[in-house]
């Protein structure tokens, strides 16, 4: 993957294999142990996981810093700069009114049985710049103001809306999960994996929100929270909203830029990499990070005119977006240096074999074991990082195609929001803003979950049998 690869051992080393199994499986049990019964901070359990990894399969306390390191520090350099242009992206949407001239737009004009289909899609626009617990934030008293006007039930408004967020959390980049995995695998490509995800996402929360939300509502029949202020549903400082075409062109215009360049990759190979001004342009903005630097820096300039804001208004909101990501940028680098160590410990050929063996699609088996990492960390991130690490080194052995990997990435991802339970923040989140009890919760939140990670592994599975694996 062009600038996203991590740093890998110039050498292989011969390591016994029993061991390195043992020490992998050792390390996961750690993992998972650190993060629900400690409680300790990911970031420092996957130091210690990876520890576990190099010292107990025999490559070396010293060797196993150097790897963990080298391979921090180059995941930081390409996954962390996507992470924070995201999160500035996402910051100048809201701060600017932008993220609320979407939502008022499109409900002004639906009906209110389309409502259900109107939020899934809101959902989905909002959960592509933004990381979950940023439009959850945005879209809560909208979902509340929403529920209370119509006269709906609260779960026909929520639970599509959470659906759209989740599944591009899940399934698209820029979002950190998505990206963690793409930079685990050689020939991955940003551009590829969204002309994946983004229909993907869009076919799952399209049918997963709305109709589950009608299950939802008779399971849980309650109405908009009579505690909670939603206020006008606006957060944004600015005075003048922005107009809604503008709006949506600064959310579409990092996804336009790297998926033309993702399709003149497949429609004119040959010329993709020639030294043709045009494909050179193609090229550099079809880069993720000049992608989202000129959405940004487009974002800034437009709707700082369209809404009259200074610029120091709109340059503040920059500055305000970054320490919020500080605990992801260090958990996505820490699951970078993980991933390091068991490269450098060639795990790969172990799990090769064991792939090659087994009659098991690797799209599963990847969406099952982060499935189970989810499910006893509560962690998606974790999740991700874990199941890429482990993958990554058996991906760039079989020489698995940039299609087959963007499948790959998008069925890790599914796996990563399977069975969201009571050591998952995000469980609590819908709890308290929703003012749901803690079975409730399950019914709702937890099974939503569910329903759109089985959906979408099937909807991989399908696509998988129409793209080559190697």
């Amino acid at each position: 993957m062009n600038g996203l690869i991590l740093a890998e051992a110039s050498t292989a080393v011969q390591l016994n294999g029993m061991q390195l199994g043992i020490s992998v499986v050792a390390s996961i049990v750690v993992l998972i142990l650190l993060v629900t019964v400690a409680k300790l901070h990911p970031f420092v359990s996957l130091l210690i996981s990876a520890l576990v990894v190099g010292i107990g399969s025999g490559y070396g306390p010293v060797a196993t810093v150097e790897s963990f390191s080298t391979s921090f520090g180059s995941t930081m350099a390409s996954v962390g700069i996507l992470v924070g242009l995201g999160a500035m992206l996402g910051r100048v949407l809201m701060d600017t009114g932008a993220a609320d001239s979407i939502v008022d737009t499109l409900l002004s004009k639906t009906s209110t049985r389309m409502i259900p289909w109107t939020m899934a899609l809101i959902g989905a626009l909002i959960g592509l710049p933004m990381f979950f617990e940023v439009g959850l934030v945005v879209l809560v008293p909208v979902i509340i103001l929403i529920s209370r006007r119509s006269r709906l039930p609260l779960m026909r408004v929520a639970i599509p809306t959470l659906a759209g967020l989740s599944v591009m959390h899940a399934c698209m980049p820029p979002q950190p999960g998505p990206l963690a995995a793409l930079s685990c695998f050689k020939n991955g490509s940003v551009g590829v994996t969204m002309m994946f995800g983004l229909p993907i996402a869009v076919i799952t929360a399209a049918l997963v929100g709305p109709l589950f939300s009608k299950f939802a509502a008779q399971w849980v029949p309650v109405g908009a929270p009579d505690d909670f202020d939603a206020g006008d549903g606006k957060q944004g400082k600015a005075a003048v909203k922005p107009p809604f075409g503008l709006s949506v062109l600064c959310i579409l215009v990092p996804a336009i830029l790297m998926l033309a360049n993702a399709i003149f990759e497949i429609a004119a190979p040959d010329q993709a990499g020639s030294n043709a001004v045009y494909a050179q342009v193609l090229a550099f903005f079809g880069k993720p990070a000049i992608a989202l630097a000129t959405a940004v820096l487009f974002a800034m300039i437009a709707l700082g005119r369209a809404t009259r804001m200074s610029w120091k208004s709109v340059n503040d909101s920059l500055k305000a977006a970054l320490p919020p990501i500080a605990g992801i940028l260090l958990i996505v680098g820490a699951g970078g240096g993980y991933k390091g160590v068991l490269v450098d410990t060639g795990i790969g050929d172990v799990i090769g074999k064991f792939v090659e063996s087994s009659s098991v699609s690797i799209f599963l088996l990847a969406w099952l074991i982060a499935a189970f990492v989810r499910v006893a960390t509560g962690s998606a991130t974790v999740a991700i990082i874990t199941t890429a690490g482990i993958l990554g080194p058996v991906v760039d052995q079989m020489g698995v195609t940039a299609p087959a990997i963007a499948l790959l990435v998008i069925a890790i991802g599914a796996g990563s929001v399977f069975l969201s339970h009571v050591n998952d923040a995000g469980f609590w989140l819908i709890k308290e803003y929703f003012g749901l009890e803690v079975g409730e919760t399950f019914k709702t939140w937890t099974v939503l979950e569910c329903l759109l990670s089985v959906v979408v592994l099937a909807l991989v599975m399908i696509c998988s049998l129409f793209v080559p694996l190697v």
